[in-house]
């Protein structure tokens, strides 16, 4: 009776290595293209996780850009079924945090210029202030998606000015992925309105988006 339960385990386990392409294949397949993707409910639970990383990480708000590079680059390891140790993500962390921080540090001063010019065109005092908070609205969204693709760009040996200067030639070669950016930009922004605390959910959502878009892309 034990060697039964015991074989049957080791069958279960065999299933479970199986799907998830840590082990063995069971019969003949083609190999899987993103493994790491197989089991859902765990891809779902490193999405949360990376959520809260970049959360985590982007707590003093310039260091945004760093946070999205590393998770981008922890998920994306995850998904390929390659090494995705957590140190990893702190690795990487540690190797962009002073472009990043600049990247980080430009884009608030533009997002804060951006921002006086709406309060300014809903107080009326400036002329035109239907189309000035019109445009300060485009821009702040243009920016968020810089930094998506930037972020996404990003490799410790290429480093952050490489990754800024990309932006254009990534864009103009996937005009239409640049609406899965917008869309992953819009997720965030509102979950976090209709509920705070989903914020690293919608966080991790993002990641993984800028992570499939290029995989789309070659395709």
């Amino acid at each position: 009776m034990a060697g039964i339960r015991s074989a049957r385990r080791a069958e279960r386990a065999a299933v479970r290595a199986d799907r998830s392409g840590s082990g063995p294949v069971l019969e003949e397949r083609p190999p899987v293209r993103f493994p790491g993707a197989a089991a859902k409910f765990a891809l779902f639970g490193e999405v949360l996780v990376v959520g809260l990383l970049v959360l985590l990480v982007a707590a003093l708000i310039v260091t945004l850009p760093v946070a999205l590079a590393a998770g981008i680059r922890h998920l994306g390891r995850f998904i390929a079924a390659e090494d995705s140790r957590l140190g990893l993500f702190w690795r990487d962390v540690r190797a962009g945090i002073a472009g990043g921080s600049v990247v980080g540090l430009v884009a608030v001063v533009i997002a804060a210029v951006l921002g006086v010019d709406i309060l300014l065109a809903r107080t009326g005092t400036l002329p035109g202030g239907v189309v000035v908070e019109a445009v300060g609205w485009a821009g702040l969204a243009a920016l968020s998606v810089a930094l998506l693709v930037a972020a996404g760009a990003w490799g410790p040996v290429s480093g952050w000015r490489e990754a800024v200067r990309s932006i254009p030639g990534i864009v103009r070669d996937d005009v239409r992925g640049l609406a899965f950016y917008v869309a992953a930009v819009a997720l965030v922004v509102i979950l976090t309105w209709m509920l705070p605390p989903l914020l690293p959910a919608a966080l991790g959502c993002a990641v993984l988006a800028v992570v499939a878009v290029p995989h789309r892309r070659r395709r």
